[in-house]
């Protein structure tokens, strides 16, 4: 029961990807371009001991998952209302004061029902997708709601043991997310109305918890999703499926994947790299020159990240690997070859999750809470500074951000904003 309930850390998540930025002046999950790496430079190299300084902390976001976001001078963030029977979508002034919060949707009504998808920030609407498959239209001026669509009732959207956890993807004029179901793998909705642009061919399974991925390659744009145990490539103007890959070992049990695959790909020239925990291992792919398939280049065995994401920083892919629900180690795997450069301990704390800015990898331990501060070198994993955050319940899931030189937590119900420039 353990396995399973873990998996929904992918609830939490939903995750990256390293690639073209697609210059949408869109705002969410993992960063700029879902890929865990923020533009941010001259950041310090050591903390204090106590930690970097804290800015401002609230204990008022509701309990959740998901990360803050920020945009138009303000950061988003979704949570649950009091008494967790809705998801709530907040905004804040960038000193921590709380502007409004509504009401918009339902949470997972099972196991682990926090609020999961991180909002989606494209001028000045907010795209939301509850734990119930909800999809959700903000007016962040006026915090109003402007349109919703039932997922389930309206596209057949199926869920795991754990809900939906997306982060929906913006493009052009289109809103996307997975349902996975007997309808469609992928549905484009208008972002101004909500009403279906163009829906995918289904693979006839269950969501998975990742958030689609936009790359181009070789100039043609597709969308990556994840549902069920099969990654697969649409076109992002018409909707129609390229590719799909389900070409796992039969040792990683493949029909056990879409239960805990939440990590969104990375993207870089031609390749994209996937990583999931439970002994599924990791995976580089190649993408046709025309983009109309894919072959593996590589797997991996010691990474195979839970629900953290991963970074890639020159030609070394980081993250931490799954050794059970409460054990894991710190990895780094060469792009180029799938070759393990190290794998090791973080004394006294577990696996967890990873962004990256300036060289530096922030290593979030989902066990005990620690924050630390590793140069991103694949020679070892050296832990410059640490901290704990003590604010806040529950498991230490929710992925960092980092926005104009500070650090942002978020712990269930606790939120705080650390400052870690120069």
């Amino acid at each position: 029961m353990n396995y399973l309930k873990i998996s929904l850390i992918a609830v939490i998540v939903c995750c990256t990807g390293i690639q073209t930025s697609y210059a949408q002046n869109q705002h969410g999950w993992r960063g700029p371009n879902r890929d865990g790496t923020y533009p941010d430079t001259e950041l310090l190299k050591e903390w204090a001991v106590e930690g970097p300084e804290l800015l401002w902390e609230t204990l008022d976001a509701g309990k959740g998952w998901s990360s803050p976001v920020i945009a138009n001078d303000c950061l988003y963030i979704t949570g649950m209302n009091e008494d967790e029977t809705k998801e709530i979508f907040s905004a804040y002034s960038l000193n921590g004061e709380k502007i409004y919060s509504i009401e918009y949707g339902n949470p997972w009504n099972k196991s682990y029902p926090d609020t999961r998808t991180t909002p989606t920030i494209a001028g000045n609407k907010a795209y939301v997708v509850s734990g119930l498959c909800e999809v959700v239209c903000i007016d962040t001026k006026k915090g109003n709601i402007l349109w919703t669509v039932d997922g389930k009732s309206v596209y057949g959207a199926k869920p795991h043991r754990f809900g939906f956890a997306e982060s929906p993807l913006v493009y052009k004029d289109k809103v996307i997310f997975c349902p996975g179901g007997d309808k469609a793998s992928m549905v484009a909705l208008n972002r101004k109305n909500g009403k279906l642009i163009w829906k995918s061919d289904t693979l006839g399974t269950t969501t998975g918890y990742a958030s689609p991925l936009l790359i181009e390659h070789n100039g043609s744009k597709q969308i990556i999703g994840l549902v069920g145990a099969s990654i697969f490539g649409v076109d992002p103007d018409s909707g129609e499926m390229i590719w799909s890959f389900e070409e796992w070992s039969e040792k990683e049990k493949p029909d056990e994947f879409g239960k805990g695959a939440c990590n969104t790909p990375l993207f870089r020239d031609g390749r994209i790299f996937f990583s999931n925990g439970y002994d599924m291992n990791a995976y580089m792919l190649k993408l046709s020159d025309d983009g109309k398939s894919v072959t593996k280049l590589w797997q991996n065995n010691v990474l195979d990240t839970q629900q953290g994401g991963y970074v890639v920083v020159d030609q070394t892919i980081y993250g931490s690997n799954w050794l059970s629900n409460a054990k894991g180690n710190w990895v780094a795997i060469d792009w180029e070859n799938g070759e393990t450069r190290y794998e090791t301990t973080w004394e006294g704390k577990s696996k967890g999750t990873v962004i990256t800015a300036d060289g530096m990898l922030y290593c979030f331990d989902d066990k005990r809470g620690y924050v630390g501060l590793v140069p991103a070198t694949p020679e070892k994993f050296e832990v410059k500074s640490e901290f704990k955050i003590t604010k806040g319940e529950g498991p230490f899931w929710a992925h960092p951000t980092i926005h104009n030189g500070i650090l942002y937590i978020r712990h269930g119900n606790a939120l705080m904003a650390y400052s870690i420039r120069k």
